[in-house]
C-alpha cells in the first residue's frame, strides 16, 4: 500500500445549498432532476454516486464523460450540478468561487483542504470513498524479490519531504504497519466484496 486519496463532493455555484444537509435536502425536493457528471460509467466517481444515493435516500441521473476533463469543463459551465473526484481536480474552481465543495467522502479531512468537512462532520454518516494505489509484481514473482521491492517502498515512504508533497497534492498516507503485501491483499478483498454486488446491480458492464 502506498496511500489514498478521498474524494470530494462538489457542485456547480448555482446549485442552492450551502451544505451537505442542504444539498441532500434539495435533491429529495427535486427527484431525477439533478445531473452527476462522471468520467465514465463504472468510474469511481459514477460507483461513489450511486453509493451516495443510497445512503442519503436520494436519486438524481448520470451523465458519463470521455474522461474527467469534459466533465470538470460542464460542471464549471453549469451543465452538469454535481461531481465526486479527488479534491486536487476541483479545488482550484472551488477557491475561485465558481464550484462549491460539500464534503471529503472519507475519514478524515485532507492536508490540501482543511476547510472541507469529512462527510461524517457535515450530517451524512458512514460515506467513505476513496482511490488507493499501491505497487503490484507479476504473479509468481519470489516472495524474496517482493521483500526487497516492499522494503525499498517503505523506506521511500518513511521520507518526511515526500509524505509533505503527497499531503499537498491531497494525498493521505498509509501508517507504516500496514505498509505490506498482507493487508494489500486484505484491502482488495474487502474492496472485492463491497464494489462487486453494487456493480451487478447497477448492471455496470465493461466498456
Amino acid at each position: 500500500m502506498l496511500c489514498f486519496v478521498p474524494n470530494m463532493l462538489v457542485s456547480k455555484k448555482d446549485v442552492p445549498a450551502d451544505d451537505l444537509k442542504g444539498l441532500v435536502a434539495w435533491l429529495k425536493a427535486n427527484p431525477d432532476k439533478a445531473l452527476q457528471g462522471t468520467s465514465g460509467v463504472g468510474s469511481l466517481g459514477h460507483l461513489a454516486g450511486i453509493i451516495f444515493q443510497k445512503a442519503t435516500g436520494t436519486s438524481y441521473q448520470f451523465i458519463p464523460y470521455r474522461g474527467l476533463g469534459p466533465a470538470m469543463q460542464d460542471l464549471v459551465a453549469g451543465r452538469v450540478d454535481l461531481m465526486i473526484d479527488v479534491p486536487i481536480n476541483s479545488l482550484p474552481y472551488v477557491r475561485d468561487g465558481k464550484l462549491k465543495a460539500y464534503a471529503i467522502l472519507g475519514d478524515q479531512r485532507v492536508t490540501i483542504a482543511p476547510e472541507v468537512p469529512t462527510a461524517d462532520e457535515a450530517g451524512v454518516s458512514g460515506i467513505h470513498l476513496q482511490n488507493w494505489y499501491s505497487i503490484y509484481a507479476p504473479k509468481g514473482t519470489p516472495k524474496d524479490v517482493v521483500a526487497r521491492l516492499n522494503a525499498a517502498v517503505v523506506e521511500t515512504l518513511a521520507d518526511q519531504a515526500l509524505r509533505d508533497h503527497l499531503g499537498d497534492l491531497g494525498f493521505v498516507g498509509v501508517p507504516r504497519e500496514q505498509q505490506n503485501p498482507e493487508t494489500l491483499a486484505a484491502l482488495q478483498q474487502a474492496e472485492t466484496a463491497k464494489w462487486a454486488p453494487i456493480i451487478k446491480a447497477a448492471d455496470i458492464k465493461p466498456q
